[in-house]
């Protein structure tokens, strides 16, 4: 069972972490890892383990804002456990920014893929202009330590990589957020850095803007095409406009495939559902559903869903240990289905 001591450091109280057990008795969720801040994690299932690539929060003493510059991320650890509810590893640091040619600050939520023996870690950084790119490190290991590319992936932009290998080998990349994430800024598709947060008033019965969605080349380094709108509908083919809060994109896409229909999974941002919507393509459109997680404790929510021995998980984020909402912990529990595919909603 995972166990937290309180020792004092200096004139801080301090968690001294150690990692295990993801359910106490209590039925409470309890984080993965208390040694370090997480957030953010992308779980897949590399060699018979699952393999966890979260953002590492930090205290960065940076002012609270709109567009995060509190969450001011440095590096990335990469987290393995054989079976859930079992010892949890800290690879330690895999990639630093100080390692990355082009990036200026903030290392954001990352993904990772696996193809032609080579493991491949995509993650957001603002570059020296201050503009989010998306960038990739490889290697031979899924707990790194990886090397970054030299430079972004060209007409990449925006935050939250997420890249699905659908069955037949090909892999696609969903990416992009609002606010922040700068995603408002290239909607007409050039670089508009006075749209700050969304677009604005009177905007709220235009359709919501789109995570964007595109497919990766074969060395999966680069896009093989222009990226595209991920468009979400309604029950009757409307499209989700601005002012649905509750139901448009934000942040935070994941992709999974469950029975031949696509899953693309999402946070609703300022109102911290965690949603999803289904179609017969990976391009979409995709046919809201329904709510997978209501709010968590904090401010954002950021997830991801994996099958592994026969269940399915969703890893996600809070605040419990620390309180702020800059300074997260990882979680995962099992993601119930309905006979007909849908998604039992999770009140955390």
């Amino acid at each position: 069972m995972s166990t937290t001591k309180l020792v004092m450091a200096g004139s801080l109280l301090a968690l001294v972490p150690v990692t295990g057990f993801c359910q106490a008795p209590s039925g409470k969720i309890k984080p993965l890892v208390t040694n370090i801040y997480t957030a953010d994690p992308s779980a897949h299932v590399f060699d018979g383990k699952i393999y966890i690539y979260p953002s590492h929060d930090i205290e960065a003493n940076v002012p609270q804002d709109d567009e995060g510059g509190h969450f001011n991320m440095r590096d990335y650890h990469i987290l393995s456990m054989d079976v859930i509810g079992g010892k949890v590893t800290d690879h330690g640091v895999a990639l630093d920014l100080k390692d990355i040619p082009w990036a200026g600050r903030q290392l954001w939520a990352p993904d990772a893929a696996f193809k032609n023996g080579t493991y491949y870690l995509y993650f957001p950084v603002k570059d020296k202009s201050d503009v989010f790119r998306i960038g990739v490190a490889t290697s031979k290991n899924p707990a790194g330590p990886f090397k970054p590319q030299p430079a972004p992936i060209p007409n990449s932009y925006s935050i939250d990589p997420a890249v699905f290998t659908d069955t037949d080998g090909k892999s696609y990349m969903y990416f992009g957020g609002i606010w922040g994430g700068q995603l408002q800024r290239w909607h007409t598709g050039t670089y508009n850095k006075s749209l700050m947060t969304d677009l604005g008033k009177g905007h709220e019965t235009e359709p919501a803007l789109s995570a964007k969605v595109a497919r990766m080349s074969d060395d999966m380094l680069t896009f093989s095409e222009s990226p595209k709108d991920v468009k979400l509908i309604d029950e009757k083919g409307n499209a989700i406009l601005a002012g649905d809060v509750d139901r448009r994109f934000f942040e935070g896409a994941w992709m999974h495939k469950f029975k031949d229909q696509y899953y693309f999974s999402y946070s609703t941002g300022d109102t911290h559902f965690l949603c999803y919507a289904v179609s017969d393509s990976p391009y979409g459109p995709f046919t809201y559903k329904g709510v997978i997680m209501k709010p968590v404790t904090g401010w954002t929510t950021h997830h991801s869903i994996v099958e592994f021995k026969g269940k399915w998980y969703i890893f996600y984020h809070d605040a419990e240990l620390s309180g702020k909402t800059h300074l997260r912990n990882v979680k995962v529990r099992e993601l119930m289905r309905n006979a007909d595919g849908s998604i039992q909603t999770i009140t955390p």
